[in-house]
């Protein structure tokens, strides 16, 4: 039975990372590693299981959709929210315009 290697963590990184720049199957080829030796380790990197330091994850596995698709209802929930406060906002700025307006009219007119 062949004695299964060990490699160490920066090891690790470094091979993931050159397999995000040429591809799992060639980095793999190119350090004399097994593919699925390889692609364990980027599976683990999109995972979370294996850090690769900052800016390393890619912006597919930085979250995952349905992770995306949570923060985008919310973010529209807010800004739902949001839009209706300004428009009640703008409802009210409009009638104090209008009453200003009148009651300046008016003003005009009593000192005539």
């Amino acid at each position: 039975m062949a004695q299964q290697r060990q490699y160490d963590h920066e090891y690790k990184v470094q091979a993931v990372k050159l397999a995000q720049e040429i591809g799992g199957a060639n980095a793999a080829k190119e350090l004399g590693i097994p593919k699925d030796t390889m692609y364990g380790w980027m599976k683990a990197v999109r995972d979370g299981r294996l850090d690769v330091g900052g800016g390393a994850h890619t912006p597919q596995s930085a979250m995952t959709l349905n992770e995306e698709l949570i923060q985008l209802r919310k973010q529209l929930k807010d800004q739902d929210k949001e839009i209706k406060r300004l428009k009640k906002e703008n409802e009210f700025l409009e009638e104090a315009s209008a009453f200003f307006a009148a009651s300046r009219l008016k003003s005009t007119k009593t000192s005539e």
